[in-house]
Order: C-alpha cells, then sequence, then structure tokens
C-alpha cells in the first residue's frame, strides 16, 4: 500500500492529537505502518521554535509568526516527513499548512494566498493525500483546553473572536477542496470519531 500523508486540523480543544493517536493504533492493527508527529515540533529544530511561538512573554509580529511556523515546517518535512514516507509508512500530522491558512491567513488576516506561497516554498510543494478537519466552535474549543489544566499558550490567551475567524477560514478551505478535506464533528464521542475519520480515508486503505 502507498504511503500516505494524513493531516488532522482544527482549532485549539478540536482533539486533534487525540485522535491522531487512535488513528495510529486503528491503522497499525490493520497492517499499515504509520507514524504520528506534532506541529509545530516533531525535530529538535522545531521543537525550538514551538517554545518560541507559544511562549506568552514574547511578543511576536504577525509575519515572523507565519514565517517562524513555515521555518519548523521545513525543517519536519525534510528531517522527518519525506524519508518517511519514502520508507512506505504513513504520516500523520497533527497540523499543516492549513493550520497557517487558518490560523495566520484568516485569523491574523495576513491573506490566505501570501501565507500558502511562503508555505509551498517551505514544504517543496509537499501536499497531504488527505486533511480530517475537526469541527467545533471556539467555545466550545476553550472549555476544552480549560479542561486540560495546564496554562494558556500565547495563542490560546487570544479571543474567541480570533477563534471564529479561524474556523470560518478553515470552513472556507474546506469547502474549496471538498476532496482532500474532510470535515468530522470534533463533539463526537472518541470510538465514533474515529470511526468517521476512517470511513473518511475507506479510499485510501483499500
Amino acid at each position: 500500500m502507498a504511503a500516505r500523508l494524513i493531516t488532522i486540523e482544527g482549532i485549539d480543544g478540536a482533539g486533534k492529537t487525540t485522535l491522531a493517536a487512535a488513528l495510529r493504533e486503528a491503522l497499525l492493527k490493520r497492517g499499515i505502518d504509520a507514524v504520528a508527529l506534532r506541529e509545530p515540533g516533531g525535530v529538535a529544530l522545531a521543537e525550538r521554535i514551538r517554545s518560541l511561538v507559544k511562549d506568552p512573554g514574547l511578543e511576536i509580529d504577525d509575519r515572523a509568526e507565519a514565517l517562524l511556523y513555515a521555518a519548523s515546517r521545513a525543517q519536519l518535512v525534510a528531517e522527518r516527513v519525506q524519508p518517511e514516507l519514502a520508507a512506505g509508512r504513513w504520516v500523520l500530522l497533527d497540523r499543516y499548512i492549513d493550520s497557517s491558512l487558518a490560523y495566520q491567513g484568516a485569523g491574523r488576516g495576513l491573506g490566505v494566498e501570501a501565507v500558502r506561497t511562503i508555505n509551498e516554498f517551505a514544504t517543496g510543494g509537499l501536499a497531504a493525500d488527505r486533511t480530517l478537519l475537526l469541527a467545533i466552535d471556539a467555545a466550545a474549543g476553550r472549555r476544552r483546553r480549560g479542561d486540560r489544566g495546564e496554562g494558556a499558550d500565547r495563542l490560546e490567551r487570544e479571543t474567541d473572536e480570533f477563534f471564529t475567524r479561524i474556523a470560518a477560514g478553515y470552513a472556507a478551505l474546506a469547502a474549496a477542496q471538498p476532496q482532500r478535506i474532510r470535515t468530522l464533528d470534533a463533539t463526537l464521542p472518541p470510538a465514533a470519531l474515529l470511526a468517521s475519520a476512517l470511513a473518511e480515508l475507506a479510499d485510501l486503505l483499500e
């Protein structure tokens, strides 16, 4: 079976990390070698960038933020994603280019196409085979983040209006690319959400 790049998207609190872990286990049970990686992060340089962009004590210009995410993504693709795909593995990526399009392009108002351009350069044009978008409203996402019992990072401290713009950005991306981006109800129980995710990957699993 061909290697695939599957990305999982959504606002903070949507449940991306939980779904990625469950999906990896489901694929392994089907005999598909899969790895789960996160953004920003996954490799040493990207993890350092992650600590910068999430630091609530730092003031980061919107364009600088977009470029930092693109730099982190470039390193992850070169160091892990491309080699894993070349080895025949499925890569489950917790966030990818769509995150920047939604967060910096729509949320920060930098423009989706401008952000897309720098990320296509950063990734060498590597596109996801399928994207699972976990849809949840901003208020519900904030409640879930609060339930974690962790201090809010720099982005999580943004207003509900910011996350509403992001959710709208994601919805627009999904409407424009329905073949690649499949929208899932993030409020479903974990087992039902996993079943929905597998259903949206069924054609790739054949």
